[in-house]
């Protein structure tokens, strides 16, 4: 099957990295995904089930509205995909429109609009809950039509949740698998990108969700697979999974020769592959608590 790519532009989106991802996620009757982001895996997998989670609000509504109004939604937001609404005037007027909406459908409509026109697809709040990111001045604006389809006729499978990594993962069943793309720990101090909505995703949290992924491993024989930078942080808090490194092109950057290589980690936790350790029993009485 031909590779098919998410509707939105995404900092992060996992389109380059299928096949790698595809090679360890095993059969099961759901995947579950509690950083859905664009929902690349979710569009090239073949599952029954989907259960796909964030806690960005304004992206759930979106693939909701996508899912059960599709043509009108379509309809609607293409009359903003236009060369007028493509200036810094009515960029800044959209968003200021999209801010002070509180109507689910309109937002979802003026959302999409910003992420295709914003600054590199980057998708930031301040801390008020206000979208902030600065107009991205494309000389043309692609109208993603047939990539919206394609996701609504593939979200009929889904349930899209507004929920943080935690609960989704604690409500997940024996016979589902999961794949968790959580915000990249920066590789320098002056890349630092783990502000996603409108709390940073700090090392404790990271370091949560790699012992919840060998809970889940070895207490339900669910298998986990984390994606994340190759660090010696990243490989200290995944050292019960197995490690497998790949090597991928950045594409932060709007400048082509500025998009260098960068090793990324997929740290793969199953019955079969984690490693125990004298603290496993630890690690379960500290987590078990939570379910």
């Amino acid at each position: 099957m031909k590779k098919k790519r998410a509707f939105l532009k995404w900092a992060g989106g996992k389109y380059t990295l299928l096949e790698n991802i595809k090679k360890y996620l095993p059969k099961g009757y759901c995947l579950i995904e509690p950083f859905v982001g664009a929902g690349s895996v979710f569009l090239n997998t073949s599952y029954d089930d989907y259960i796909l989670a964030d806690i960005n609000h304004d992206l759930i509504n979106l693939y909701n509205t996508v899912k059960y109004r599709t043509l009108p939604f379509i309809e609607e937001v293409r009359q903003i995909f236009t060369p007028e609404f493509n200036t810094s005037e009515q960029y800044y007027l959209t968003r200021k429109r999209f801010n002070q909406s509180t109507d689910p459908i309109k937002r979802s409509v003026l959302f999409l609009y910003l992420n295709r026109h914003c600054y590199n697809g980057l998708c930031r709040y301040n801390s008020l809950g206000e979208f902030n990111v600065p107009f991205g001045s494309y000389k043309k604006t692609y109208f993603p039509e047939e990539e919206l389809l394609w996701f609504a006729d593939k979200a009929q499978k889904a349930t899209f949740i507004t929920q943080n990594y935690e609960s989704t993962l604690l409500s997940a069943q024996p016979g589902s698998v999961v794949y968790c793309d959580p915000p990249y720990t920066p590789l320098s101090k002056t890349a630092n990108f783990t502000k996603y909505h409108t709390s940073p995703f700090s090392a404790q949290e990271q370091q949560k969700l790699a012992k919840l992924a060998y809970y889940l491993s070895l207490n339900r024989q669910i298998t986990v697979l984390i994606s994340n930078h190759d660090t010696i942080t990243t490989r200290r808090w995944y050292h019960q999974a197995k490690l497998h490194m790949v090597t991928v092109r950045r594409t932060i950057s709007r400048n082509i020769f500025n998009r260098n290589k960068v090793n990324e980690l997929l740290a793969l936790y199953n019955t079969e592959s984690i490693i125990k350790t004298p603290t496993t029993k630890k690690t379960i009485l500290s987590i078990s608590h939570l379910t």
